[in-house]
């Protein structure tokens, strides 16, 4: 009867236990739609994962700078990010690339300052994809990875 209680106890414990922060690596990721972007990394903010990028982070990926706190968040020197204007689903556009300026201002209202101010140096957002790719620009952005994240 004893072994049975500590069984329980400890299964109890276990389930009881703050989960541990993981770390999300982000290598090949090229965009999709901002909602369901937003709603990934605020989970990954409220269970204080840290985001490594450790490749391609492009379009909607780019919201982890506004929802994600930025001490959470590192670059390995593969990193590159691509930002560009927001766009209506091209299923309902005939394929055709439609800009939004409403998603545009939204995306913008995300991004911390170090990010509207590389975008403005470098021109806007536009349709055409502007990236940020290793060295001192993307260390501008985010802060480097410790070399165990490599």
């Amino acid at each position: 009867m004893h072994t049975k209680i500590l069984w329980i106890v400890a299964i109890a414990m276990l389930a009881a236990a703050p989960a541990r922060a993981a770390n999300v690596r982000i290598t090949r990721d090229h965009g999709g739609y901002v909602e369901e972007y937003k709603a990934k990394y605020e989970k990954i903010r409220e269970n204080g994962d840290r985001v490594i990028i450790d490749g391609i982070c492009n379009s909607a990926c780019t919201l982890v700078f506004g929802i994600v706190p930025n001490d959470k968040i590192c670059v390995t020197p593969r990193a590159s990010l691509g930002f560009h204007q927001a766009y209506y689903d091209k299923s309902f556009t005939f394929g055709i690339k439609v800009t939004s300026a409403e998603g545009t201002s939204e995306l913008m209202s995300y991004y911390p300052d170090p990010i509207k101010d590389w975008i403005r140096t470098n021109g806007g957002l536009t349709v055409n994809m502007k990236k940020v790719v290793n060295g001192v620009a993307l260390w501008k952005i985010a802060d480097p990875c410790p070399e165990e994240f490599f």
